[in-house]
C-alpha cells in the first residue's frame, strides 16, 4: 500500500481552503458589479425615457413635429444597437474594465450639449452619440459581466442589476419633468449632466470582470457546454423575437406621457404614471430573473410577454386616473420581465466566452426594435390624430413576439428528442 504523506494532505487541503475562500470572494464582489450595473444602467435608461418628457416641449419650441422628435429616440436606439455588436466583441477580447467610464463621460457631456442643440440635426447626433458611447457601452458588455459572475442562479443577479434600468426610467423622466417645468428644457439638461457626472464617475470605478470570463477568454477554463441547440442558432432565434417584443413596448415608453397629457392629464401627474409604470418594472424585472432560474428562462420570457401584449393595447382605451395607474403597474411588471428574461436566455443558453456578443447581437436587434416602436408611434399619431392605432400595433407585434417564441420553444423540444432518442 502507497503511504500520502501528511505535508501533501495538508497542502491539497489548504489549496481547497484558499479556492474555497476565493470563490466567496468572487461571489461577494459580483453583488458589487450588481450594484454598479444597477445604477449605470439606471442613469442610461433613464435619459432614453426622458426623450418622451422633452418631447413636447422641444417640439413646441421649435415647430418640429412630434414624429420628427420622436425620431431622436429611434437614432439613440439604432447607435446603441449597432455600437453595443463592436463593445460586445471588445469585451469578449479585452474585457469591460473601462466601459463605465467611457460611458459615464459621453452621458454627461451628451446631456449638456443638448442644452445648446437648435436644429433636429444636433438633436439626432447627440443621441446618436448618447447611444454609441454611452448607453451601448453600459447595457449587453455589462449584464455579460454580471451573468458571469454567478454560477448558480445568475437570473436573480441578472433581473437585480437590470432593475436599475427600470428604476432609472421611473426616476430621470420625473425629475426631467420637475426640472423642466422649474426652469425650462434647456436648464433641465444642464442639471441632469451635473447630477450624471456626480454619480456615474465614481460608481464606474469599481467595474471588474467576472473571474469566469477572464479565464475563458485567457482559455484558462474550458466550458462544458449542454445546450442542445447552437450558440447561433440560439442568438437568431432570440434576435427575430426581441423585434416584435421590443417593437410592443416601445411605443408605451416613448408616447404614454404625450398620450395622457392629451388626454387632460399635467405633465407632473403624467410623469408620475410613468414613475408608476417603471417602479413596478423593477420589480418585473427581478421577478423575471427569478422566474427564469425556476421554470426556466424561455418559458418565463413567454408568460411575460404574454402579460405586455395583453395590457398594451388599452391605454388609449382607459380614461380614469385610477384605472390609468393600475394598467400602469401591470404593463410595467410584465414588460419589464420581458428584459431580464432576455438576458436569462441568452445567459444560460451560450458559452463565457460569447456572452458579450450574444447579448449584444439580441440587443441590436432589441435596440433596432425599440426605435422602430418610439417612431412608429409617432408616425401614428401624426397621421390618425391619436394613439388608437398606435398601441393597437404595438399589441399586434407583441402576438408576433409570442408566436416567435412558441415555434423556438417547439424547436428545443424536437431537439433534445433527437438528442436523446441519438444517446440511447
Amino acid at each position: 500500500m502507497r503511504l500520502i504523506k501528511p505535508t501533501k494532505i495538508y497542502s491539497e487541503l489548504n489549496m481547497r481552503i484558499i479556492e474555497d475562500l476565493l470563490k466567496d470572494r468572487s461571489i461577494n464582489y459580483g453583488w458589487v458589479m450588481v450594484v454598479v450595473v444597477f445604477v449605470l444602467s439606471g442613469l442610461a435608461f433613464g435619459s432614453l425615457a426622458s426623450i418622451s418628457v422633452f418631447l413636447k416641449p422641444i417640439s413646441l419650441d421649435f415647430g418640429w413635429s412630434r414624429g420628427a422628435t420622436s425620431l431622436a429616440y429611434t437614432v439613440a436606439s439604432l447607435s446603441s444597437a449597432l455600437f453595443g455588436v463592436i463593445w460586445g466583441i471588445v469585451a469578449d477580447k479585452y474585457g469591460t474594465r473601462w466601459f463605465g467610464v467611457i460611458g459615464a463621460a459621453a452621458m454627461t457631456l451628451c446631456l449638456y450639449m443638448l442644452s445648446t442643440q437648435n436644429s433636429l440635426f444636433q438633436f439626432y447626433i447627440l443621441y446618436f452619440l448618447y447611444g454609441a458611447f454611452g448607453s451601448a457601452l453600459l447595457f449587453s458588455p455589462l449584464y455579460a459581466n454580471v451573468g458571469f459572475w454567478f454560477r448558480e442562479n445568475p437570473g436573480l443577479a441578472l433581473g437585480m442589476a437590470a432593475s436599475g434600468g427600470a428604476v432609472g426610467q421611473a426616476f430621470i423622466p420625473h425629475l426631467s419633468g420637475y426640472l423642466i417645468n422649474l426652469s425650462g428644457w434647456q436648464s433641465a439638461y444642464v442639471t441632469l449632466a451635473f447630477i450624471y457626472a456626480l454619480i456615474a464617475f465614481p460608481i464606474a470605478l469599481l467595474i471588474k470582470e467576472s473571474p469566469w470570463r477572464e479565464r475563458a477568454r485567457n482559455q484558462i477554463e474550458s466550458e462544458d457546454r449542454t445546450f442542445s441547440i447552437s450558440e447561433k442558432e440560439v442568438v437568431i432565434w432570440i434576435s427575430v423575437a426581441v423585434i416584435f417584443c421590443c417593437i410592443c413596448m416601445a411605443v408605451p415608453i416613448m408616447h404614454l406621457v404625450p398620450l395622457l397629457t392629451d388626454s387632460g392629464f399635467s405633465l407632473e401627474s403624467a410623469t408620475r404614471v410613468l414613475m408608476i409604470l417603471m417602479i413596478c418594472g423593477a420589480l418585473g424585472r427581478i421577478f423575471g430573473g427569478m422566474l427564469g432560474d425556476y421554470i426556466g428562462p424561455l418559458p418565463g420570457y413567454f408568460l411575460m410577454s404574454l402579460g405586455q401584449t395583453i395590457f398594451v393595447i388599452w391605454f388609449p382605451q382607459v380614461s380614469t386616473t385610477a384605472g390609468i395607474y393600475l394598467l400602469a403597474a401591470f404593463f410595467g411588471f410584465t414588460y419589464s420581465g420581458v428584459m431580464s428574461s432576455i438576458l436569462v436566455c441568452t445567459r444560460v443558453m451560450v458559452s463565457a466566452q460569447f456572452a458579450a456578443r450574444a447579448m449584444s447581437l439580441t440587443s441590436f436587434f432589441g435596440w433596432i426594435g425599440m426605435g422602430l416602436g418610439g417612431f412608429l408611434g409617432g408616425y401614428f399619431f401624426d397621421s390618425e390624430g391619436n394613439y388608437i392605432w398606435a398601441f393597437t400595433f404595438a399589441g399586434i407585434m407583441g402576438c408576433i413576439n409570442l408566436l416567435i417564441l412558441s415555434q423556438f420553444w417547439f424547436r428545443i423540444q424536437r431537439q433534445d428528442k433527437l438528442l436523446s432518442n441519438h444517446n440511447n
